[in-house]
């Protein structure tokens, strides 16, 4: 052991003092940029890192607002002198004035944060008592009916001006860090110096006498243009008649006069069971429909379009059995009603076109959301002016503050003193606050922040039911033509759309990328790889925003055009490879050998010229034979049906199965029957060959396609549905012509470093260059491969240009590659720049850049763990 131990160690040192030597020898210039350039690298990575990181916690930053719920800022509470029950109230968008009207016509306005009463009026009802009041959605026109059948009509609204400070007057009196008041004037300073100056608006208008009986229940709706108001009322007396009045105001712009005219409609009489009574009554905006609730828990719904002919719609059981209506109302748009109930239940109902035969209309009043129930009887509820919001009040003093299109309770508003009940409640116009006042003149006020309250988990990610619709639904819609349309924020469409677009555009690029990178790593001469490869390479360098262009205004009408020859087009060129091979395979070995090279290469390159030329000139035989002649019309489902396009789907699954069929069954006997002919005469026999399986492959594929016909299934209204020129076959198009590239180089990258002993070895047992490529160099290449692949995918995932000018940007969920989408990133890129700072919109879009983060995330990482189960088994080879 000594003796063979020593010369060991000899050779050891010796071998240490050779490099001790050669180290020596090294320049310092070389070890120093080796230190630094590792340095830099090491750096380099981790502010990749950091920057990385870096962006997902701005996101976070960003987007986490969302989830925050609302902050209540302070309350107020106080006492009025009205010495008479309260009947109405308003209050303004700064939450300064608030006005209280009583039920014997005094009418005080005071200051909202204080109580300090500024102004006291009295409304002259000439010795009538208020039986019913109701008013606009602004709160500012009210209608009070009366125990003699009269109606009155009031403005109870504020106006607000501006005041220089060089003009403000002298005098003024400190209400508080705020507010300065001057004969029933509020004097706010605001940003520019100046002063709002705010003032209440009291009038009264003369009675008019609709019934003999005392009004039970009115509502005032005001509706129409600034040239042509529309002003409409509704009643309910005593004896539950019903009826409507529509005013058309005209105004002449040049001289302002006013033409009215009125038309008074008697409604049919609600079918009322023994001892029930109506409880309110609610008109629409433009006086095309009205609501009737009673306290046997039922509403009826009128049709008001043709005010000479109206007509009970509809009537529906809203509450149980036993249980009275006790409140409703319209939300902002006046497409939900809110019906608040006896037993403290909150539902909400649209009017929806359903076709069905119970109504006159066809509509029919759907519930589609029913809130938490508060504990007591609803006593009222009160609409915000401008969201999906509302408050509620109980019969046991709670008041609580909803939103109804996300589900939610907002607030649940604590009661400070004395809890009082029969109170009205009110949502400041800038939805910010909510003022309650009682019967007895007892005023409580909150003034809270709510940011996003329309926004939740469930409104991103979930089913929302939204009005017009009638279902549940995933609906991006974040800007509408009117301010009554609310915005919708579910991110699923754009997610779908994003995993749409990359979907079809890797269907297009993997296959011809991965088949390129193989043929130019495995067959081509080396002189047609240095050609090929640079110009594949400068494919990626175009710029996206010109493919997008081209797609638009280019590709996109010409495949509209010629859609049965792009149809075509997706067999004729695999087959013409196919023949050309054959063909090719048909040769004398040393012709084949001999223009192996080039001229190979532009044999196929031809073929597919030509191949392309057969199906630009056969596609409208092929769109007559199979389609009618108009494969657009055809896919609105008008006329045929869906055996044409199941045949040409089915048809390469067809192919495979009677390949695999053929293989298995006698592919061994077929091969000895090829190995004893020359190569022209195998080659005709296999081209013989393929012809026959391909005609199997029609057949059977058309037998498919018939037989899932026969059993009710139609492809349109899925897979297939109404032509858009600018759709996802177009997207799929160009975003391939833009991805094909990155998975190209990097596959054949990845094919080429594969050791050439194991492709000598297999062809050595007597394995084709085909055999070779496909069973030895591309498992033992399958980490790069993937990894080409994965690469390609992020980029598609990540692709706007392209998709914000070619795919139509509509944001809908439907796998018909002939229809439009939307993508996470094209979502950004469109609505970003409009995007009011810190607004719901712009945090939305935050979030789903966010989430297009986190998918590309999780989409590497699952890469990366597919990639080193493929590297494991390389390494194994």
């Amino acid at each position: 052991m000594t003796d063979t131990a020593a010369p060991q160690g000899d050779s050891d040192s010796a071998r240490a003092e050779r490099r001790r030597k050669r180290s020596m020898d090294t320049r310092r210039s070389v070890i120093w940029g080796e230190r630094i350039a590792g340095g830099v690298i090491t750096v380099g990575g981790l502010m990749v890192i950091v920057a990385v990181f870096g962006i997902m916690v701005f996101l976070f930053r960003v987007v986490m607002p969302l989830m925050a719920g609302g902050e209540l800022l302070g309350n107020a509470r106080y006492q009025l002198d009205t010495q008479q029950d309260v009947i109405w109230v308003n209050g303004d968008e700064f939450q300064t004035l608030g006005i209280a009207v009583a039920a014997e016509g005094r009418v005080i306005t005071y200051h909202v944060p204080t109580g300090t009463e500024l102004a006291r009026q009295q409304f002259d009802f000439q010795g009538a008592e208020v039986t019913a009041v109701g008013g606009t959605l602004a709160r500012d026109r009210v209608a009070f009916g009366f125990d003699d059948g009269t109606v009155r009509f009031a403005t109870v609204g504020f106006n607000a001006t501006s005041t220089a400070r060089r003009n403000l007057p002298t005098g003024l009196t400190t209400l508080d860090a705020r507010d300065r008041m001057l004969d029933g004037r509020v004097f706010t300073e605001v940003g520019t110096g100046d002063f709002r100056t705010l003032s209440s608006v009291i009038e009264l208008g003369e009675a008019e006498q609709v019934s003999d009986l005392p009004i039970i229940a009115i509502d005032y709706r005001i509706g129409g243009t600034r040239e042509r108001p529309t002003l409409a009322f509704a009643t309910v007396d005593a004896d539950n008649r019903v009826r409507v009045s529509r005013s058309r105001v005209q105004v002449n712009m040049m001289t302002g006069a006013e033409t009215v005219s009125t038309t008074t409609t008697d409604l049919p009489a609600p079918v009322l069971a023994e001892g029930a009574s109506v409880t309110g009554i609610l008109l629409s905006g433009t006086a095309d429909r009205a609501i009737v609730s009673t306290d046997d828990g039922f509403v009826f719904r009128y049709d008001l379009r043709d005010m000479n002919n109206p007509t009970l719609a509809e009537s529906r059981r809203v509450a149980d059995e036993g249980v009275a209506v006790t409140a409703m109302t319209f939300l902002s748009g006046e497409e939900s009603l809110v019906v608040g109930s006896e037993d403290g239940t909150i539902h909400v109902y649209f009017r929806l076109q359903t076709g069905t035969q119970a109504t006159t209309d066809g509509r029919e009043l759907v519930r589609t959301r029913s809130h938490a129930p508060m504990p007591a009887a609803i006593i009222d509820l009160s609409e915000a002016q401008r969201q999906k919001e509302f408050v509620a009040v109980d019969a046991e003093g709670n008041v609580w503050v909803y939103h109804s299109t996300s589900d939610q309770v907002l607030f649940e508003l604590a009661r400070s003193g004395d809890v009082t009940t029969e109170s009205i409640a009110m949502i400041f116009p800038r939805s910010n606050g909510v003022m309650l006042v009682s019967q007895g003149g007892e005023v409580e006020a909150w003034q809270y922040s709510l940011r996003h309250p329309e926004v939740t988990l469930r409104v991103l990610f979930g089913r929302i039911w939204y009005e017009g619709y009638t279902e549940p639904a995933f609906v991006w819609q974040s800007t509408a033509g009117t301010d009554l349309a609310e915005p919708k924020y579910s991110l699923v469409p754009l997610i779908f759309g994003t995993m749409k677009a990359a979907f079809y555009a890797m269907l297009f690029a993997t296959p011809i990328a991965l088949m390129a990178a193989i043929y130019t790593s495995e067959f081509v001469d080396r002189r047609v790889r240095a050609t090929v490869k640079p110009m594949m390479e400068m494919m990626e360098s175009l710029p996206t925003v010109v493919l997008g262009f081209v797609a638009a205004l280019v590709l996109a009408p010409l495949v509209e055009e010629w859609i049965g020859a792009v149809l075509l087009g997706f067999f004729a060129l695999p087959t013409g490879l196919m023949l050309g091979a054959f063909l090719w395979q048909m040769l004398p070995v040393p012709v084949a050998l001999k223009y192996d090279g080039f001229p190979k290469f532009a044999l196929m390159a031809a073929t597919i010229m030509l191949s392309a030329l057969v199906a630009y000139n056969l596609g409208t035989t092929l769109e007559n034979l199979l389609f009618a002649g108009d494969f657009k019309r055809w896919t609105t489902g008008q006329f045929g049906t869906g055996t044409p396009f199941m045949f040409m789907i089915l048809l390469p699954l067809s192919y495979l199965t009677v390949a695999w069929t053929f293989r298995k069954t006698v592919g061994h006997h077929w091969r000895a029957l090829l190995g004893n002919r020359d190569r022209a005469q195998a080659g005709r026999l296999d081209i013989l060959r393929w012809l026959t399986l391909l005609a199997l492959a029609m057949v059977l594929s058309y037998a498919v396609a018939a037989f899932l016909t026969l059993i009710g299934y139609d492809p349109r209204g899925g897979l297939v549905d109404s032509y858009q020129q600018r759709n996802a076959l177009v997207v799929g198009f160009v975003m391939a012509f833009a991805v094909i590239p990155n998975i190209y180089t990097l596959a054949e990258d990845a094919l080429n470093s594969v050791p050439s002993h194991l492709r000598a070895a297999s062809l050595a047992c007597g394995a084709t260059p085909w055999q070779t490529g496909i069973w030895v160099v591309l498992p033992t290449a399958a980490s790069g491969v993937f990894s080409a692949v994965m690469m390609g995918m992020g980029r598609a995932v990540g692709e706007t240009m392209i998709v914000v000018m070619a795919a139509g940007n509509t944001p809908i969920m439907e796998w018909n590659i002939f229809s439009g989408l939307r993508t996470l990133s094209a979502n950004i890129a469109i609505e970003l720049p409009e995007a009011v700072k810190d607004g719901t919109n712009y945090r939305v879009l935050f979030l789903a850049a966010l989430t297009l983060f986190i998918m590309t995330f999780v989409i590497n990482t699952l890469a990366e763990l597919i990639r080193q189960r493929f590297r494991k088994r390389a390494f194994q080879l």
